[in-house]
């Protein structure tokens, strides 16, 4: 895909620490020019090498257009080791009123954003975890996209980057998790992909959900078994992220 206009290669189309490249030059906010600068890893440096960090959004709802990030959970690792101590947990205030449905899922009430900060103001804690690190993510459906919206809202620009999405490799490795019609009445069960359930089939301890935090760290377990088990150290990172 090219730019019509110049006839030079769209920056979407761009190997990652390329379109970092790019990114970094086009970007008007000082904040995103930073975590553009601090760069991508070669699209083939090992996962062994590669400095992760679990991310986990509490939203109000599940699309990015309409609902809010109301708190934030983040887990430097590698897979060497989690770093507990540096571990991190907001819970910021969104722009659009908290549903009851949403409440009751992950606890967050009125009382607890009525004192919480905007997003905005956290923002440079935040990409000083982002800065030089690769989020791993379960389903990227949900940190990617309002991430991105809540950039847009706050600095007038979105964001671009690669995830590490442990549902989607439960996904790869579980092609027909779905049994046919004549498979149920044999009575084979669906696999679920849940962050919960994956753990169970690595032997991970049971984790109270939606807890932004304790999602993050669930999930960075998760990845470290995910590679042990399926992959190597030595696999490209390239070959895992998206």
């Amino acid at each position: 895909m090219s730019d019509a206009s110049s006839g030079e290669p769209s920056v979407h189309s761009l190997p990652w620490p390329e379109q970092y490249q790019a990114l970094a030059r086009q970007s008007k906010s000082p904040i995103l020019k930073a975590f553009y600068e601090s760069g991508c890893p070669s699209p083939d440096t090992p996962i062994s090498e590669v400095r992760m960090l679990a991310i986990d959004f509490e939203t109000t709802g599940l699309d990015a257009s309409q609902h809010s990030i109301v708190s934030i959970g983040l887990v430097p690792f590698t897979l060497d080791g989690i770093q507990l101590s540096q571990a991190k947990h907001w819970v910021v205030r969104p722009k659009l009123p908290l549903h009851q449905t949403s409440v009751t899922i992950h606890g967050i009430t009125h009382s607890d954003i009525d004192k919480a900060p905007d997003l905005e103001e956290i923002l440079g804690e935040l990409f000083s975890y982002l800065n030089g690190r690769i989020p791993v993510v379960h389903y990227r459906n949900i940190e990617r996209p309002f991430l991105d919206v809540a950039l847009q809202w706050r600095l007038g620009e979105g964001i671009r980057f690669p995830v590490l999405d442990t549902m989607a490799i439960e996904a790869h490795l579980h092609p027909d998790r779905n049994p046919s019609r004549w498979q149920k009445l044999l009575g084979k069960k669906p696999v679920s992909i849940r962050l919960a359930d994956s753990r169970l089939r690595y032997g991970l301890p049971h984790y109270a959900a939606h807890n932004a935090l304790i999602d993050a760290m669930a999930t960075a377990e998760l990845l470290q078994a995910q590679v042990l088990h399926h992959f190597s150290r030595e696999t490209r990172v390239a070959d895992l992220w998206l």
